[in-house]
């Protein structure tokens, strides 16, 4: 599987993703990698983060399957990082639709369980435990 437009690997992490071949001058690049990818036996390409109308001409160029990421609503599937779809990441990027805000639950879970084991009441039963004295 090949992969075009954005790639993670040289990526700052530190910056807000931008997408790639927003000027259409910039797409003759990007088009060349996915054809390249399709040439090379590829059975699939991954199109990150690009410009809405080139991931739709990319996905009519290519004989292979374009999974969309960031890309257009026209590639053959879809991928989201399951982190950012779930209001999990503190950042994500503009073509991200979050579909839950797990966070905050979570948090709530988690020191719900911490305060439980603290006080040494985290059985599903009920029953409150006294503490062991350490030996000495």
């Amino acid at each position: 599987m090949g992969h075009v437009g954005l790639t993670p690997q040289a990526h700052q992490h530190d910056r807000f993703v931008r997408a790639q071949g927003r000027d259409e001058s910039d797409w003759a690049p990007i088009e060349a990698d996915a054809r390249a990818v399709a040439d090379a036996g590829a059975f699939a390409v991954v199109l990150e983060a690009i410009a809405e109308p080139l991931g739709r001409r990319i996905t009519a160029d290519v004989a292979i399957p374009t999974i969309g990421i960031g890309a257009s609503v026209a590639c053959d599937g879809q991928i989201l990082v399951l982190e950012d779809m779930l209001g999990l990441s503190p950042r994500v990027p503009k073509f991200v639709k979050r579909f839950g805000d797990l966070g905050p639950s979570i948090e709530r879970a988690v020191k719900g369980y911490a305060e439980a084991v603290r006080a040494r009441s985290f059985s599903g039963s009920g029953e409150r435990l006294p503490m062991r004295k350490k030996p000495g």
